[in-house]
């Protein structure tokens, strides 16, 4: 039998973009592990990847097209041929679109992180829809809020190389746990430490990450902006200041000094809910140590003011001149650094729209929008334009990672509306369509891809041919536009043809493509201490304190806290969080037996004296509710939930919780500060035994 090693790339939404070495043995993908070769990949997966070829071959892998003939959510679909399951679908788009196109809005694409390959995500999908002239969608359910706060800040998504913080002698990993989600920064953090470095954790939770770290700070949601002033006012009243940095490569420092006064460490303990002492150790510590890092993520920024409390972290690199030093300064995302390699305007040809310029949609808002009618007036007065009658999904699974996934699954189960759902597997949101077409996996076809961890662009062969009757989405898009009499010559592009023009060439600042398949991935050329220097990527190369549009940076309160809300607040006096649970990657593996069998069923982390005062031991099943909804889950009492907050893991698929529904229930859909992202992580709510009887809701 024929053994050949396949060099491919983790496709999921983690900044490890991992390089991956598939075994195949006739045919099959037998094994995949992480390519040694690959700088940061060197050698290791995590435990989810790892099991890749599990979730390739799993019995529950939709193999052939469905089509619905129950009623939605009933789970009755038959099985139909490509051609006659594209035929009805062009032919309803069309129908919906108008002969002239005039209500093709009506139509909006729903698609995010489910891969992160340049091909498969939004390559001839975006043509397709750019074609049709369909509503575009706000991409915002993840990164935006933090992602646009670092732009307006640095003036992209850019920050320190992840190699470097093993020679950091001070690591603060914000908001993150690198354990879980970032597997290899986390190696480079225990070189540091065991080479002497300090490492402090921000998080309200105590992660596996943070009782790995010499100190966890574990702060109320929401008040991370707070903190960072109050590290700011230390600072300045030490002074702990690089004068010079400051002086040359920054602007509107003198507006953010006055503010920062503002917040002596009183001030803050009492919004965080930490002991002044820590804001007073951690400035010291931040302000006398070189080279210091931040390894900032992306859960502070899911809050009101998660924006703003970007802002104010990442200029704090600014204020001690940490930049100047190569293992210095601060990784949120390292994404915008191939804005000038990748060609997505060849890619995805927006040029397509011609004049038209169609509304957009936010996803994370879509439980709203699809329950509003044509002309509705929305909250900043505008109208909302047709109603949404056809969603057309990809790459990802909105009725179980949408905020307030109640109004999300109601408006999937309109009856009046066409849903098209491009899947590996029947998902709480395959359910609710009326088409389910097979996907391939990363393993069965081609794809590029960047990193928002590191600087290498990668390559993804495919390992194997399609199971079934699966597609790549690139060839269900293509055959779906044929369908549709698009007759511009780019939806005939091969997915090798995309591949050829994904990046720009090497002398604009691209990547050559035959390099990339030789090796497998491409170094970006860039800087060992980019910013020692300034030279930031805005207009005139200085960290923009008092950016245009943005203003200065303050803390903003949660929408929903005892400050803001106060009498909520007695009503759902707990502070809820849902951070991923860390075998799975938001939805995705979720379905994937071995990992799902680690942890068997959701659970709600509480503190213990939270959990003595409502009688909840561990193992209890508990109940948890606010206003927008309620679930029930097994009770963990410990020290993970820090004193008025509770943890609730996800994102489970909902038909696989014992009560059918997962955390997103209780969350709101009311936006960031910055970026038009979702607040997760600002939810009150109470929790009782699940055998109490249920308050009356208002």
């Amino acid at each position: 039998m024929t053994t050949t090693l396949v060099r491919a790339a983790c496709p999921h939404d983690c900044p490890d973009t991992c390089a991956i070495v598939v075994t195949v043995e006739g045919g099959k993908a037998i094994k995949v592990h992480g390519d040694p070769r690959h700088p940061p990949t060197h050698g290791s997966l995590c435990t989810k990847v790892s099991r890749y070829t599990e979730r390739t071959y799993h019995e529950g892998r939709v193999l052939h097209p469905m089509r619905r003939v129950g009623p939605k959510g009933s789970g009755r679909f038959e099985r139909v041929g490509w051609d006659e399951a594209l035929a009805d679908i062009a032919a309803r788009l069309a129908r919906i679109a108008g002969p002239d196109g005039a209500n093709a809005e009506a139509i909006v694409p729903y698609s995010y992180a489910g891969t992160m390959g340049m091909l498969q995500g939004e390559s001839i999908a975006a043509r397709f829809f750019h074609q049709l002239g369909a509503s575009l969608l706000d991409r915002t359910i993840c990164s935006s809020a933090g992602g646009e706060a670092l732009a307006a800040t640095y003036g992209a998504k850019i920050g320190m190389h992840v190699e470097h913080y093993a020679e950091s002698h001070l690591i603060v990993i914000w908001g993150s746990n690198s354990i879980t989600s970032n597997l290899h920064f986390w190696t480079h953090a225990q070189q540091a430490k065991r080479a002497g470095a300090k490492l402090i954790c921000i998080d309200p939770r105590r992660t596996e990450t943070a009782e790995k770290c010499h100190e966890h700070i574990a702060l109320l949601p929401g008040t991370d902006g707070a903190l960072a002033l109050g590290v700011m006012h230390e600072l300045i009243a030490h002074d702990w200041l690089d004068h010079d940095y400051i002086a040359r490569h920054t602007e509107g420092w003198p507006a953010l000094r006055e503010r920062a006064l503002a917040w002596p460490p009183e001030r803050v303990a009492a919004v965080c809910g930490i002991a002044a002492d820590a804001v007073r150790s951690l400035a010291r510590d931040y302000g006398t140590t070189q080279p210091a890092a931040i390894r900032l993520n992306y859960g502070m920024q899911r809050a009101r003011g998660g924006g703003n409390a970007v802002r104010l972290v990442a200029i704090l690199p600014c204020l001690i001149g940490a930049w100047r030093h190569r293992a210095g300064g601060l990784l949120l995302s390292a994404s915008g650094w191939f804005r000038h390699a990748r060609n997505d305007a060849a890619l995805q040809r927006r040029d397509l729209l011609g004049k038209r310029r169609p509304r957009t949609i936010n996803m994370s808002t879509i439980g709203d929008d699809l329950l509003r009618e044509t002309g509705e007036a929305l909250p900043d007065g505008a109208r909302f334009g047709p109603k949404i009658e056809a969603l057309v999904v990809y790459n990802s699974n909105p009725v179980a990672v949408a905020p307030q996934s109640v109004r999300v699954a109601q408006g999937f189960a309109r009856e009046d509306l066409f849903t098209v759902v491009l899947e590996h597997f029947m998902t709480d949101t395959a359910d609710l369509a009326d088409y389910v077409l097979p996907a391939t996996t990363q393993l069965e076809h081609l794809d590029l891809h960047t990193a928002y961890g590191h600087t290498y662009a990668m390559l993804n062969e495919p390992a194997i041919a399609p199971l079934g009757e699966a597609l790549p989405n690139t060839e269900i898009f293509r055959r779906l536009a044929a369908r549709m009499g698009f007759d511009d010559p780019c939806f005939a592009d091969s997915d090798e043809a995309l591949a050829r023009i994904a990046f720009r060439a090497p002398a604009e600042g691209g990547v050559d493509f035959t390099a990339l398949r030789e090796h497998g991935w491409v170094k970006l050329d860039i800087a060992e201490a980019p910013f020692a220097e300034g030279g930031f990527a805005t207009p005139n190369g200085k960290c923009r304190i008092d950016a245009p549009g943005y203003g200065v940076p303050d803390y903003l309160p949660n929408y929903e806290s005892a400050t803001s809300t106060p009498e909520l607040a007695r009503r759902f006096p707990l502070a809820m969080i849902s951070p991923p649970e860390r075998n799975f990657l938001n939805s995705s593996f979720v379905n994937v037996t071995s990992l799902r069998g680690i942890d068997g069923e959701p659970v709600l982390e509480i503190d213990a004296g939270d959990a003595a005062k409502r009688g909840i031991e561990t193992g209890q099943r508990v109940r948890i509710w606010n206003d927008r909804g309620a679930i029930e889950c097994k009770a963990v009492v410990g020290t993970r939930a820090r004193p008025g907050v509770v943890n609730g893991l996800g994102v489970w698929w909902k038909k696989l919780a014992k009560d059918g529904h997962n955390a997103n229930e209780l969350t709101h859909q009311h936006l960031t500060d910055i970026g038009r992202g979702p607040s997760f992580y600002d939810c009150l709510v109470e929790v009782e035994p699940a055998s109490a009887t249920r308050p009356p809701s208002r």
